[in-house]
């Protein structure tokens, strides 16, 4: 790894600054999974002046419900969320979500905003050295297109349309279905508008913003939860395609409904037309079916990925069935 000046920050406003100082230069660290792995294979072009510890600032790792709202600080663990019993009771697809992700080292140590706001895994992306000078580094043009595209975006790209990595977190969607806001120094935002497609980028934040914490509303009486994962080990593996859904029940039949896929996308996916199948529906095994199918309705496969249209199908039956009453 190359040299950086290292600052623990003991203060929001201390962090903000020094991200202000160095802009684009400087780097936020908490838990460090992803960016240790980004630097020490010297994937990108530039490399950090700076790295800003945040784990030093006192007060951002709580779970704690207020007003019928459940706040997760931005640095609390996946571990800690996975096993929380408020969480296991009232936000299930967040549990298991967190559950679910890489392995329980990984999860004592990564936190839900470092989930959030990872990087792509794309393999052309993270290749040592920056072999390959892609769309998501500032380059001309997406490797896996022509390449060996098994595990990209099968809804189309984005850099313009050009780029097919997907978006890799196993808590976004979970976040999506259940209605989350994103807190960060700056603003509130739903999170399903938090994530965006850029070089070097995945979500809206800009340069000296940080994620401080997670709001969930309660969800209502009568509606539940579950997020489905399927990977190649059911351990540290990224999901080649996940799902989450929240479903309100009114009576026997479905009020209303929220199905988000990711892994398949550059962003998280709303299956919108699929929650459209299910709405006023009693929810049954022939109804998740349509649902699935509808989900993928839009799709458009590489050459090499067209398995994974048939996996996010059976996720989203699956995800809906496990929210039967």
């Amino acid at each position: 790894m190359k040299t950086f000046a290292h600052f623990n920050a003991s203060t929001l406003d201390e962090a903000v600054s020094l991200l202000s100082r160095y802009g684009r230069r400087a780097s936020i660290i908490a838990g460090g999974t992803d960016l240790l792995g980004k630097m020490k294979d010297e994937i990108l072009s530039t490399y950090p002046e700076a790295l800003i510890n945040i784990k030093t600032i006192p007060g951002m790792e709580y779970v704690r419900e207020e007003d019928q709202v459940l706040k997760i600080g931005a640095l609390t663990r996946l571990e800690h969320i996975a096993n929380h019993p408020i969480v296991k009771g009232r936000y299930l697809a967040l549990a298991e979500a967190a559950g679910k992700t890489a392995s329980p080292h990984i999860r004592e140590m990564g936190t839900i905003s470092g989930n959030i706001v990872q990087d792509i895994r794309c393999w052309y992306y993270r290749s040592p050295n920056n072999r390959f000078p892609c769309l998501r580094k500032g380059g001309g043009r997406c490797y896996a297109i022509d390449g060996d595209n098994r595990y990209h975006s099968i809804f189309g790209g984005s850099v313009d349309g050009g780029c097919y990595a997907v978006h890799p977190s196993d808590t976004a969607p979970a976040l999506i279905a259940l209605g989350a806001l994103i807190r960060t120094t700056k603003r509130t935002l739903q999170a399903e508008d938090f994530f965006q497609v850029g070089v070097t980028k995945t979500t809206v934040l800009d340069d000296d913003e940080i994620v401080t914490e997670i709001q969930i509303p309660e969800p209502p009486n009568h509606s539940r939860s579950a997020f489905i994962k399927f990977a190649l080990r059911k351990t540290i593996d990224f999901s080649i395609v996940n799902c989450a859904s929240l479903i309100l029940y009114s009576g026997d039949r479905v009020q209303t409904a929220r199905i988000c896929l990711n892994a398949v996308y550059v962003k998280p996916y709303r299956a919108l037309m699929a929650e459209e199948v299910i709405t006023g529906e009693n929810l049954n095994e022939e109804i998740a079916e349509a649902a699935g199918s509808a989900a993928i309705s839009q799709a458009k496969p590489l050459q090499h990925n067209g398995y994974m249209a048939q996996i996010a199908k059976t996720m989203v039956k699956r995800s809906l069935l496990a929210c039967r009453d």
